[in-house]
């Protein structure tokens, strides 16, 4: 599962942070990743770092893409900037204390792997291809019964979709591509310095085209040339039974849209269950308590107990102690990528009368009799038992 992790999360900042603190962080980060500090079998999986914690310091040191991404996250930016304008403007040159940013990608992949990442990076190539659109999450609150035997659910999203104007090419409808005049169709134009020192060349991604060699002849009305727009929708979902917290459901195809026309995203459901007010649950079992009466637990006999199904009848041996635990199998959650349920786990609170009557309390008495147990009953009343305590502080 592909989901964009939070900026802040990735460089492992506040939202509050500033913008030394931000740098200083991507900073830190990124030293991490140099191939010195690398075993050789774990370049790849720092490459795929190193792109990461990029993205999320051009789109952060931007005050005006951060202001676009804390308001709507995620599909804010990718539905405002192509992956070339995420990375226009931001400071990378000076970041290393002198070091361009070009030396700090120096030595990654000898077969060029991580020169495509560079390339990823500043639009040399990557606007020549279509990119799969990112995964989005949701979260999605169900009931305890809801998740026992499944429901359908409707949800509402707020995504981007390939433009249906000009179907994600970013043209006006009849018009095409035509190749830039400016880099002649190379993506990058090259400059010459001269100095005393000689004539030096620099590589620059082409600031009209971004890298892609190709512009629109006229822009799309509807999308302004991004190939995309946002949209809202609403989705029906089916829930399987068995669902616990955590749960994730995949929606092919329901998460932001590709760049170029590429495929969508997907959209990963995750279930969280509320708390009953009669279960607890623990896996695929339930949990309850019900209360027992004094005369039940001492002779025995049949109580109705809840289930999440219809009421159950559940038997009492005689002589049931408080906080006993009975067992009702079958009774709990059905196991989602299985067959059968887990158990119920009913446990008894034996619940003693506040108030008898006088035959009530003769009968007790006669059973205490009967038993050998001598009962002393104070005749004191409250103000008789204050004095008391008094009496006994004094001496």
């Amino acid at each position: 599962m592909t989901i964009k992790r939070d900026y802040y999360e990735i460089l492992g900042i506040d939202r509050s942070a500033s913008s030394e603190e931000i740098k200083k962080a991507y900073r830190d980060l990124a030293l991490q990743t140099h191939p010195d500090r690398v075993a050789p079998d774990k370049k790849k999986e720092a490459e795929e770092r190193f792109k990461e914690i990029s993205e999320a310091y051009a789109v952060l040191s931007d005050p005006k893409k951060k202001a676009t991404y804390d308001q709507f996250g995620h599909a804010g930016i990718d539905g405002q900037y192509t992956y070339q304008d995420i990375f226009r403007g931001a400071d990378f040159g000076n970041i290393f204390g002198g070091r361009g940013f070009e030396d700090i990608l120096r030595g990654f992949g000898s077969g060029g792997t991580f020169t495509d990442i560079f390339s990823d990076l500043f639009g040399t190539r990557v606007a020549r291809r279509p990119r799969r659109g990112a995964d989005l999450e949701y979260l999605l609150d169900i009931t305890l019964e809801e998740a026992v035997r499944g429901c359908e659910q409707k949800i509402d999203i707020y995504h981007t979709i390939t433009c249906p104007t000009c179907r994600g090419s970013g043209a006006k409808p009849g018009t095409g591509k035509k190749t830039c005049s400016q880099c002649q169709g190379q993506g990058q134009v090259r400059q010459v310095t001269s100095s005393i020192f000689g004539q030096f060349a620099t590589v620059n991604t082409c600031s009209r085209c971004h890298g892609a060699g190709e512009v629109v002849e006229e822009v799309c009305h509807q999308c302004h040339g991004r190939g995309k727009v946002k949209k809202a929708s609403r989705i029906s979902l089916k829930i399987p039974s068995g669902v616990d917290s955590g749960t994730s459901i995949r929606v092919k195809g329901k998460g932001e849209a590709g760049e170029l026309g590429g495929p969508s995203g997907d959209l990963y459901v995750v279930t969280r269950v509320k708390s009953h007010r009669i279960f607890e649950r623990e896996g695929n079992d339930l949990i309850c308590e019900v209360p027992l009466s004094f005369i039940t637990a001492v002779l025995g006999g049949e109580i109705e107990v809840p289930t999440l199904e219809a009421k159950a009848v559940m038997k009492i041996p005689p002589g049931t102690q408080t906080d006993r635990v009975f067992r009702l199998r079958g009774k709990g959650v059905p196991f989602l990528h299985g067959h059968g349920k887990g158990d119920e786990y009913v446990k008894v609170i034996i619940k003693v009368p506040t108030r008898l009557n006088e035959k009530q309390k003769e009968i007790l008495k006669e059973f205490a009799k009967a038993g050998g147990e001598k009962l002393s009953v104070s005749k004191k009343g409250v103000l008789d038992k204050i004095r008391d305590t008094l009496k006994g502080k004094e001496e």
